[in-house]
């Protein structure tokens, strides 16, 4: 090996060390701080949910609802079919993935500015000319390979940071397709619920309009024998119609919530299979909370919301480092004939290196500006962070409030339809006994139609608000 190749090897590993042991400008990455409450708002002493009618051993108040397994929380098993063709084929979740996918080449892309490009070519060069005039003709064969090199020397830390960047990036990708597999678990199962929901009015409409005809034949028969009224046979019919016009638009309302879940599911628009009915579907008696600090590790919006920030923040030292000296090196070897067959004998070797500096000296202020620019933008971010994380404590607390208060309106419900039903017994003995008028009777067989309508719809919002409990909880895309 020569001298000068060998000096040249030197000063490439003296520079490769420099750039190792080179200091990357920018500020490093430090969580905000965030004002995180000790317990959630009006959550009971005991963190959990528990009716007074049961009794249960009170979990820790640690345990939380977020943390167990989707599968857990909603065993009906027709819903977690369902659930499971959803991650298989939601359109949403699959471009999701394809965003990570992007962000892992992204990061390939970057990371590879660090290092330095190296490339090997080669040509062949044959001319022949004619004799003309005084210049005799002649014909050269000239080859020439070899390998060549640059790198963008990373002394400031300008593709270290940018790397950094997009390190996070990807990392927010990823949590974001967590948020959305969280999303859409939560959102089957609340819209199997509310088809349920349906099903149950759709057969309390059926049943009670069946019972209502059977009581216009009666009242139509009894009209017929001079017993009763005409009037009293119009006012049986405004039962029977009543009833008879919720089953049109039931049968709507179920068909467009297929169609819901279908498009959920990933599939066009059809029947939907059913499992368990909607009083049947088992939940747990009681719904911890845990402590609201875990709720900023569990939520998959708040890791992406701050892997933003982290981004933000790294893109702030690719700025700062446009102040300072851009070093490059370049460099090429190889061999270098006129004649191929000695191509690789003889003097034919060649080599040369080049080092450049750049300084920049006047922008009009352009690298000022991209330094405010990245800083105003990670102060952007570190606010949309802390709102992040007050918005989770937020639909916690509104969840858990909701179920609480659902579950009272149902037990209220149900007391009331029980009050209802006896009404219009009652009022169909006086009715039978003469006591009275048929407009008793219809005015409290209409309460108790809306009654249990109504106790329907309150069982379907407790089961959906403890839907809303396990989402605002980050549960769902363990």
């Amino acid at each position: 090996m020569s001298q000068d190749l060998r000096i040249g090897y030197l000063l490439t590993a003296f520079l490769a060390l420099i750039v190792s042991i080179g200091c990357a400008v920018g500020p490093n990455y430090k969580r905000p701080a965030v004002d995180v409450p000790v317990t959630y708002r009006d959550i009971p002493s005991d963190q959990s949910l528990a009716p007074a009618t049961q009794t249960a051993k009170p979990e820790p108040a640690t345990a939380s609802l977020g943390d167990e397994k989707w599968w857990e929380v909603f065993q009906d098993q027709q819903l977690q079919s369902l659930i499971r063709t959803a991650l298989k084929n939601n359109y949403d979740l699959r471009i999701a993935a394809t965003r990570v996918l992007q962000a892992r080449a992204q990061l390939g892309i970057t990371r590879a500015d660090q290092y330095p490009s190296l490339s090997v070519g080669g040509n062949i060069t044959s001319i022949q000319n004619p004799r003309l005039g005084p210049i005799p003709s002649y014909e050269l064969t000239q080859g020439q390979i070899g390998p060549s090199a640059a790198w963008n020397l990373d002394f400031w830390g300008k593709y270290r940071r940018a790397t950094e960047s997009a390190r996070a990036t990807l990392l927010a990708n990823e949590w974001a397709q967590k948020e959305v597999i969280s999303t859409l678990v939560s959102n089957v199962a609340a819209s199997y619920f509310l088809l349920r929901q349906l099903d149950l009015e759709l057969e309390i409409s059926k049943r009670t309009l069946s019972s209502r005809q059977d009581s216009l034949q009666l009242t139509q028969t009894l009209e017929q024998h001079g017993i009763n009224s005409l009037l009293d046979v119009r006012q049986s019919e405004q039962l029977v119609y009543t009833a008879a016009t919720e089953v049109p638009d039931l049968e709507r309302q179920i068909a467009q919530q297929e169609n819901a879940i279908n498009i959920l599911l990933g599939n066009n628009p059809g029947d939907v299979p059913r499992g368990l009915k909607l009083t049947e579907q088992p939940h747990a008696p009681e719904v911890p909370a845990g402590i609201p600090s875990q709720l900023l590790e569990r939520r998959p919006d708040i890791h992406e919301a701050e892997e933003n920030l982290i981004a933000a923040n790294a893109q702030i030292g690719v700025a700062r480092a446009a102040y300072f000296p851009q070093i490059s090196l370049t460099g090429s070897a190889g061999y270098e004939t006129p004649t191929l067959t000695d191509l690789f004998t003889g003097p034919a070797g060649f080599w040369n290196m080049a080092g450049s500096l750049t300084q920049p000296i006047f922008e009009g202020g352009r690298l000022k500006s991209n330094v405010r620019l990245a800083q105003a933008q990670r102060d952007q971010l570190v606010l949309t962070y802390q709102q992040t994380i007050q918005g989770a404590f937020r639909d916690v607390s509104n969840a858990l409030v909701a179920y609480r208060k659902d579950r009272e309106f149902r037990i209220q419900q149900e007391h009331l339809l029980e009050s209802a039903r006896d009404a219009a017994r009652l009022s169909e003995v006086r009715f039978k006994a003469g006591t009275t008028d048929y407009l008793e009777v219809l005015t409290n067989e209409t309460n108790a139609f809306t009654a249990e309508l109504g106790l329907a719809q309150a069982q379907g919002n407790e089961l959906i608000s403890l839907v809303q409990i396990y989402q605002s909880l980050g549960g769902g895309w363990q």
